[in-house]
């Protein structure tokens, strides 16, 4: 006999879970901006949940599981805008970022998101099950949820660490420098090291781990010290425009403008050829996961009585939603291009696009998880499928080709970012009994709840720091932005270093072919190629604190014995009190750089919070504090809840 569905969608569980999704959304679009990388939001937000809801009078594991579910919307959609609509502010068609348009592209593409995932449910996670190892591990956190003081206590005090170091730094108090580098020239040669003094680029670190912080810095080691001294060097002489940009100027400021003009675009190649290798590695699991699920859907729609526990929205309701989610989006492209020749075909791209993606996104989700899902190659991909159709429609020359594949890929980019956390959301409320259909709900509120908030903190950050704007100091790098609008305009006429960009296309050759032959051998170590791609783009500033991060994971790891183990749920527990230790540095130093951001723009002075210039210390102090926040991270993970000697 089929027995209720326990109380899953409270009123407190779905305001507790949009109050959780809009501030982690916020402190990840900074992230975001900051260092190209996003973190998943569940796991913290399910250890509030628990926390809250208990002094609210309890809170059984499936309300908690409806919170996380609709907080980790969050990453998703943040990532999803970032990686994308600063393009539009970077190519100079928007002046800000207009609220009503950012709504629709965030709101709508979330939405189609949670749909176009629906149909994939059964075959990726009942039918054919693939790991979700962060669904795992949030199921676990759900499971052992009877204590969720201690994890609050980690979250609360570190978030107060985050903060306290960012107000601190350059665009706060000044009290201690944001990097510590040091340059010079050595003949001919031009040599650059540095670090930043982030603690959330420490947390980032710990949470992807050693692995992925080798190759970041790999990326950057190449970048950095190998083709900057090399162009310096050799190059140099024959560019006459370099060489009067670089006359007169510092090591560290010749290596910034090299970079920033040319060595970056190695990465933009990088890039685009782990995005369309991405595509090709996944094709057969694509066709496979499409064809199974739209079996599944059909199958489940002719179903009589189910368990609550099957149950998804209904297919009837999804395809009526579907074309009112669309048809606002159609008549967003008609008022770019102006001719409905060419915002149909947009709008059938969008939706083309949107559903494959989604079904990629999920199935990488399934396999590494949401943290390292290469979205921005599957938005690539789409940006220069867009732009191949827009220039048949509209000329090579078009003025507003450019912005109109953007706009397509921002729609593909939020929808391919819902939809892989949606799967890894079902994957946990599978393991602990939830309802399909109120998770895909709670996700489609959650996610439409971030886009809300968008616009206006992306507007902050912007007036506050500069988005993408190499000749601001401290703008927000926001390279994903950068190089959306970089292949787009550069398919449309514009002006790219195309001879860098090849380059940089051999190199993420020679990374898949690397990374194909560690795979034949089984090895343990692997070398993503978007993961080098975005080494090579960000500044070494950036890559160097995230590999120190993950050098700790792995000396706590070492500390437990658990170095090389293929048992995901030990690594897990004994990752999670270093892991929220992390999360809470992150989501502190973004918050704290948003509210920082409202006296800037205030007053229009970015030094306004600046104390006396004799309060300023060096750089070496800098190095201390994060010494110490590393400290606390290796302290704190050492306490984890497991061992291979136990």
């Amino acid at each position: 006999m089929n027995q209720p569905a326990p109380a899953q969608l409270t009123l407190r569980a779905v305001v507790l879970a949009v109050v959780l999704a809009v501030i982690l959304s916020a402190a990840n679009a900074y992230l975001g901006l900051f260092a190209g990388l996003t973190i998943a939001t569940a796991i913290p937000a399910a250890v509030v949940s628990m926390g809250v809801l208990r002094l609210l009078g309890g809170g059984s594991i499936l309300e908690n599981n409806i919170v996380q579910t609709g907080a980790s919307a969050g990453s998703s959609i943040a990532a999803g805008v970032i990686f994308t609509i600063p393009a539009l502010i970077i190519m100079g068609y928007w002046p800000d970022f207009k609220y009503w348009w950012v709504l629709a592209i965030a709101g709508l593409g979330g939405l189609l998101g949670v749909l176009f995932s629906v149909p994939l449910r059964r075959s990726m996670i009942v039918e054919e099950p693939l790991p979700f190892p962060e669904g795992k591990a949030a199921a676990e956190v759900l499971k052992a949820g009877e204590n969720p003081g201690p994890g609050l206590k980690i979250l609360g005090i570190s978030a107060g660490i985050g903060a306290l170091v960012k107000l601190m730094a350059e665009s706060g108090l000044r009290l201690i420098p944001d990097n510590a580098a040091g340059a010079g020239f050595f003949g001919k040669y031009l040599g650059y090291m540095g670090t930043g003094l982030s603690p959330a680029l420490l947390g980032v670190g710990y949470i992807v781990g050693l692995n992925i912080g080798i190759v970041v810095l790999s990326g950057s080691v190449l970048a950095y010290n190998i083709a900057i001294p090399f162009y310096h060097a050799f190059l140099l002489n024959s560019d006459p425009e370099m060489m009067a940009k670089v006359a007169g100027k510092t090591a560290a400021e010749a290596a910034g403008i090299i970079r920033g003009d040319k060595i970056r675009y190695l990465g933009v190649g990088t890039m685009l050829i782990g995005g369309v290798w991405t595509l090709f590695s996944l094709r057969k699991s694509l066709l496979s996961g499409v064809k199974s699920g739209i079996a599944a859907a059909r199958k489940g729609s002719g179903e009589g009585f189910v368990p609550h526990t099957e149950r998804d929205l209904p297919m009837k309701w999804m395809l009526v939603a579907l074309v009112l989610f669309v048809l606002p989006l159609l008549g967003l492209y008609q008022a770019i291009v102006q001719n409905w020749g060419v915002s149909v075909p947009m709008t059938i791209i969008m939706i083309v696009a949107g559903f494959l993606f989604v079904s990629v996104s999920a199935y990488l989700a399934g396999l590494v998880g949401s943290s390292n899902n290469p979205v921005s190659g599957i938005t690539i991909a789409t940006i220069l499928f867009a732009s191949v159709v827009l220039m048949l429609l509209l000329g090579s020359d078009s003025k507003i080709g450019a912005v109109a594949a953007i706009m397509i890929g921002a729609v593909v980019c939020c929808a391919a970012a819902v939809g892989g956390d949606n799967l890894q959301d079902l994957k946990a409320g599978y393991l602990v009994g939830a309802t399909p259909w109120k998770q895909q709900l709670m996700l489609g509120i959650g996610a439409f709840s971030c886009a809300l908030i968008m616009a206006p903190v992306l507007n902050l950050l912007s007036q506050a720091y500069g988005i993408g704007d190499p000749t601001r100091p401290g703008s927000l790098q926001a390279p994903q932005a950068t190089l959306m609008a970089s292949v787009a305009q550069g398919l449309f006429g514009g002006k790219l270093p195309w001879d860098m960009i090849i380059a940089g296309a051999v190199i993420g050759a020679i990374v898949i072919a690397f990374d194909s032959w560690l795979k034949s051998r089984n090895s343990s170590f692997r070398v993503p190629v978007l993961a080098a791609a975005i080494g090579i783009y960000l500044p070494l500033e950036l890559m160097v604190p995230i590999f120190l991060g993950g050098l700790l994971a792995y000396f706590v790891e070492k500390r437990h014995g658990i170095v090389g183990t293929h048992d995901e749920s030990l690594r897990d527990r004994v990752h999670r009190p270093g892991v929220l230790f992390s999360a809470g540095l992150i989501t502190g130093e973004a918050l704290m750089g948003i509210l920082i951001a409202i006296p800037i723009v205030v007053s229009e002075r970015a030094d306004v919070l600046a104390l006396p210039e004799k309060f300023h210390f060096s750089q070496y102090v800098g190095l201390v504090v994060l010494a110490l926040v590393g400290w606390l991270i290796y302290r704190t993970g050492v306490k984890g809840e497991g061992s291979a000697k136990a």
